[in-house]
């Protein structure tokens, strides 16, 4: 069966760097697709390969006029009636840093004009990519990603994805710095024991085996385990039933050094006994 993907999201979030790394895959590309062709592009494709399984990617952004941008739902449920799979990924990143990386590469957004400036087009680009975003079977926040990091990310969940079970992601993270907006679950672990108190551990993270055997022996921190793994046990697969191919878990802390880091790899570890589509990443430990 052919498979679809969608890229999506404002200017500057990453999509030429994402459309990149699929046709370094091999994957055959299109950059840019008006919405109202994108039916006639997939029927031609099944056409010429209708014994062969391929993969296709397209990207669409707001140059589209804004009448395709709204029809884009229907479009998508128009395709989706086509012997092929399809995904949306949607890129996105804070709108400072989207004006910050327009300022350092000095090029001009698609919208700005004289009566509209960088941050007003970026924002008005939000609103016009509103029925996309809505739909993304996958969200990613690039605001604390460099291009490589961005890259990894598509290979290891977009393209590397061993089967059609879905794509799990465990992300840790300090509530002091803002929840990622990406997530699609959130626990809140804070109050748990915290070895940020504990002198010795705390220039230490939820990596080192110090702080390990600190938590591990901590009846909270276990109960606390034990009830996010059995909700996640119990309600992934329902999410799973429902055709979602991709959940990012993100577990906070205050700090996020020592207990989300903790309890996110000992999730992972868990569930990756019984999927091959599980991905781990430290939010805060990545940072420079």
């Amino acid at each position: 069966m052919m498979k679809l993907t969608i890229i999506s999201g404002r200017s500057g979030s990453g999509k030429s760097t994402a459309l990149n790394v699929l046709e370094d895959a091999g994957i055959n590309c299109v950059d840019n697709i008006p919405v109202g062709l994108l039916p006639a592009l997939v029927h031609n494709a099944l056409r010429e390969n209708q014994s062969k399984s391929r993969r296709m990617a397209v990207s669409i952004d707001a140059r589209n006029s804004p009448h395709d941008l709204k029809l884009f739902p229907e479009i998508l449920i128009s395709i989706d009636r086509m012997q092929l799979d399809s995904e949306v990924i949607y890129l996105d990143a804070l709108s400072p840093t989207l004006v910050k990386r327009f300022s350092e590469t000095r090029r001009r957004h698609p919208l700005t004009t004289k009566d509209m400036d960088l941050r007003e087009a970026i924002d008005a680009e939000g609103q016009l990519l509103e029925n996309i975003s809505d739909i993304a079977d996958l969200t990613v926040d690039t605001t604390s990603m460099k291009p490589q990091e961005l890259a990894d990310l598509i290979r290891s969940r977009v393209i590397e994805r061993v089967d059609s079970s879905m794509s799990l992601l465990f992300r840790s993270f300090g509530f002091k710095y803002g929840v990622p907006v990406d997530a699609d679950q959130v626990f809140d672990i804070r109050c748990l024991p915290n070895p940020y108190w504990e002198h010795k551990l705390r220039q230490k993270t939820g990596q080192d085996k110090e702080v390990i055997a600190f938590l591990s022996k901590q009846s909270l921190v276990n109960e606390m385990y034990n009830d996010m793994q059995k909700y996640l046990r119990d309600w992934l697969p329902r999410f799973e039933e429902n055709n979602r191919n991709y959940m990012t878990i993100a577990i906070g802390c205050t700090g996020g050094q020592h207990r989300s880091v903790y309890l996110a790899n000992r999730l992972a570890q868990h569930f990756s006994k019984t999927s091959q589509n599980v991905l781990i990443r430290h939010r805060e430990l990545n940072k420079p």
